[in-house]
């Protein structure tokens, strides 16, 4: 059986504050985003929580400046970030002859929203993330930044010739549609999943897990059974402090998850996704670090990287943009049980650009002809897989 793990980065529409061709050029709006939805939740609405949300929809250009000062945006789907829903009470008045003020006093007062506008992914991305999928030819995958259960059926049933016989994605705590589901083919089956949409995070009053950590049951033609532990963990970026405690704290919770499984009895158990750092970073430590029991793919004999002759996995071994190791991002990680039957594994890199400013074609990889450019891509991660005898 091939079990993979692969970050698609959407497959049909993404926010378009997510530009893969232009990453920097979005932090600022996913940063006035989240500054917006923290502060319209409050109950009762500061002065300077009104001056903080309308500084917020002018960075996500739901407003623009003027010489007369500052405007609804005319061209609201042309270079917005974002749209503001009023559905229910006044939040906003917007007259045309003096500066747009808030008027809503508090959460209880109106209800409504702000959402983030997305864009089309490029359609020749969207056919090479479909040729990865083919090519890697995984029994089991995990689909990292999928935008819903729709979108995976959708991509199943026309791009991929309905390879997969199951396609479930429970939704997460991300409104920006970058969720974790699966794929299996006829013959395995999902036998339950388990979200941890809802579990609390001991630093702060949210939800811990930026997307979800389910746990899925797969039952096995053979009668074996494999647990599966889906992950897409805190991102890099610095838009709303420091990351890494937080990643630290949903590591910590990903490996109680493991640890009740096992004690629970389960034999074969992946820990897999997008953790968002390099190996030896403090933040995974609780899943890669000595006192961990899951073992780490890439450290198998049996694990090469070369699923491609041209990948020279010993100069990058990595999953993320260039591959150094600093970019190893993606992982399985097994139980000891289940590490002893792999048999094969490595990382699929023929549908990677590399870094976003890269103007000519990657050296050390062979990517599919058709991508010419970072928009091309399928994704800008590598899929990782697994051979197992079960």
């Amino acid at each position: 059986m091939r079990l993979a793990t692969y970050n698609v980065e959407n497959l049909f529409a993404r926010a378009r504050a997510l530009d893969p061709a232009d990453p920097a050029k979005g932090q600022p709006a996913l940063s006035a985003y989240e500054e917006f939805n923290r502060i319209a939740a409050h109950p009762v609405y500061s002065d300077e929580d009104k001056a903080a949300m309308l500084a917020a929809l002018e960075t996500l250009r739901v407003f623009v400046r003027t010489g007369a000062g500052r405007r609804a945006n005319p061209d609201l789907f042309g270079d917005a970030f974002a749209v503001l829903r009023e559905n229910r009470g006044d939040f906003l008045a917007a007259p045309a002859d003096a500066e747009p003020r808030i008027v809503a006093t508090g959460r209880a007062s109106w209800n409504g929203w702000v959402d983030l506008i997305v864009d089309p992914v490029d359609e020749v991305a969207t056919r090479m993330t479909a040729r990865v999928v083919a090519d890697v030819a995984a029994d089991v995958l995990c689909v990292v930044e999928a935008e819903s259960r729709p979108s995976l059926v959708k991509f199943n049933d026309e791009l991929l010739g309905r390879r997969y016989a199951h396609a479930m994605l429970v939704d997460g705590n991300d409104p920006r549609g970058i969720d974790v589901g699966l794929f299996c083919v006829a013959g395995i089956e999902i036998d339950w999943v388990r979200s941890h949409v809802d579990v609390p995070d001991p630093g702060s009053d949210r939800r811990l897990f930026s997307r979800d950590c389910p746990v899925y049951r797969l039952l096995l033609p053979t009668g074996a059974e494999l647990h599966l532990v889906l992950n897409h963990l805190k991102s890099q970026s610095f838009t709303s402090g420091d990351p890494d405690p937080l990643r630290t704290r949903q590591a910590t919770e990903v490996r109680a998850i493991y640890d009740r499984l096992r004690l629970a009895g389960a034999e074969f158990v992946a820990v897999v996704g997008d953790f968002n750092k390099r190996p030896d970073h403090a933040s995974l430590r609780p899943l890669l670090g000595p006192d961990s029991p899951l073992v780490d793919a890439y450290s198998l004999a049996a694990f090469s990287g070369l699923f491609d002759p041209l990948d020279h996995d010993h100069e990058r071994p990595g999953s993320f943009q260039s591959c150094t190791i600093g970019n190893r991002l993606d992982y399985i990680l097994l139980s000891p049980e289940l590490a002893a039957r792999v048999t094969d594994g490595g990382v699929f890199r023929r549908g990677l650009w590399g870094t976003p400013s890269n103007v000519k074609r990657p050296r050390l990889w062979d990517a599919y002809p058709e991508i010419t450019s970072a928009r091309h891509a399928a994704s800008d991660h590598g899929a990782v897989w697994v051979e197992v005898d079960l």
